[in-house]
Protein backbone atom coordinates (compact mmCIF):
# COMPACT_ATOMS: atom_id res chain seq x y z
CA UNK A 1 0.00 0.00 0.00
CA UNK A 2 2.42 2.64 0.74
CA UNK A 3 4.59 1.62 -2.39
CA UNK A 4 1.27 2.30 -4.08
CA UNK A 5 0.82 6.05 -2.51
CA UNK A 6 4.28 7.23 -2.97
CA UNK A 7 4.15 6.07 -6.74
CA UNK A 8 0.98 8.59 -7.01
CA UNK A 9 3.28 11.80 -7.26
CA UNK A 10 5.63 10.22 -10.03
CA UNK A 11 2.38 9.50 -12.24
CA UNK A 12 0.78 12.94 -11.88
CA UNK A 13 4.37 14.16 -12.83
CA UNK A 14 3.97 12.35 -16.04
CA UNK A 15 0.75 13.52 -16.25
CA UNK A 16 1.38 17.09 -15.93
CA UNK A 17 4.31 16.11 -18.23
CA UNK A 18 6.80 17.48 -15.91
CA UNK A 19 10.67 15.63 -16.38
CA UNK A 20 12.17 17.65 -13.47
CA UNK A 21 9.51 16.88 -11.11
CA UNK A 22 9.43 13.38 -11.89
CA UNK A 23 12.98 13.42 -11.17
CA UNK A 24 12.71 14.87 -8.12
CA UNK A 25 9.00 12.27 -7.35
CA UNK A 26 11.29 9.27 -8.37
CA UNK A 27 14.06 10.15 -5.25
CA UNK A 28 11.39 10.51 -3.12
CA UNK A 29 9.28 6.92 -4.03
CA UNK A 30 12.74 5.42 -3.46
CA UNK A 31 13.03 6.56 -0.33
CA UNK A 32 9.57 5.14 0.53
CA UNK A 33 10.31 1.87 -1.32
CA UNK A 34 13.61 1.25 1.13
CA UNK A 35 11.29 1.93 3.93
CA UNK A 36 8.71 -1.00 2.28
CA UNK A 37 11.92 -3.64 2.09
CA UNK A 38 12.70 -2.14 5.78
CA UNK A 39 9.67 -2.22 7.45
CA UNK A 40 8.52 -6.08 5.89
CA UNK A 41 12.19 -7.38 6.33
CA UNK A 42 12.82 -6.25 9.96
CA UNK A 43 9.24 -4.61 11.33
CA UNK A 44 6.05 -3.46 9.91
CA UNK A 45 6.07 -0.73 12.76
CA UNK A 46 8.54 0.92 10.15
CA UNK A 47 5.94 0.80 7.36
CA UNK A 48 2.91 1.95 9.61
CA UNK A 49 5.03 5.22 10.63
CA UNK A 50 6.26 5.59 6.75
CA UNK A 51 2.77 5.68 5.69
CA UNK A 52 1.71 8.28 8.43
CA UNK A 53 5.09 9.92 7.55
CA UNK A 54 3.92 10.03 3.49
CA UNK A 55 0.61 11.68 5.14
CA UNK A 56 2.43 14.54 6.47
CA UNK A 57 4.49 15.00 3.65
CA UNK A 58 1.65 15.57 1.55
CA UNK A 59 0.71 18.42 3.50
CA UNK A 60 4.07 20.30 2.54
CA UNK A 61 4.63 18.59 -0.72
CA UNK A 62 3.48 21.38 -3.05
CA UNK A 63 5.96 24.10 -1.11
CA UNK A 64 8.86 21.87 -2.22
CA UNK A 65 7.87 20.12 -5.45
CA UNK A 66 6.72 21.94 -8.14
CA UNK A 67 3.90 19.23 -9.60
CA UNK A 68 1.65 20.58 -12.18
CA UNK A 69 -0.01 16.92 -12.72
CA UNK A 70 -1.20 17.23 -8.82
CA UNK A 71 -4.78 17.52 -8.58
CA UNK A 72 -5.62 20.45 -6.33
CA UNK A 73 -7.64 17.87 -3.93
CA UNK A 74 -5.27 15.29 -3.93
CA UNK A 75 -2.61 16.52 -0.86
CA UNK A 76 -5.42 16.42 1.76
CA UNK A 77 -7.02 13.63 0.30
CA UNK A 78 -4.06 11.37 0.64
CA UNK A 79 -3.14 12.97 3.85
CA UNK A 80 -6.33 11.50 5.28
CA UNK A 81 -5.91 8.06 3.37
CA UNK A 82 -2.02 7.72 4.70
CA UNK A 83 -2.72 9.10 8.37
CA UNK A 84 -5.36 6.49 8.45
CA UNK A 85 -3.74 3.28 7.28
CA UNK A 86 -1.11 4.07 9.22
CA UNK A 87 -3.14 4.55 12.14
CA UNK A 88 -4.83 1.28 11.31
CA UNK A 89 -1.97 -0.58 10.60
CA UNK A 90 -0.52 0.59 14.08
CA UNK A 91 -3.42 -0.21 16.27
CA UNK A 92 -3.49 -4.00 14.22
CA UNK A 93 0.05 -4.29 15.08
CA UNK A 94 -0.57 -3.29 18.98
CA UNK A 95 -3.32 -5.75 19.36
CA UNK A 96 -1.40 -8.25 17.80
CA UNK A 97 1.67 -7.73 19.96
CA UNK A 98 -0.92 -7.34 23.29
CA UNK A 99 -2.88 -10.73 22.21
CA UNK A 100 0.18 -12.57 21.83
Amino acid sequence: MLAVVASYYGLFAVMGGSTQALLIESGVIVAFLVAVVLGFKRSLWIVAVALVAHGLFDLVHGHFIANPGVPAWWPWFCMAYDVTAGGWLAWLLRETRTAS
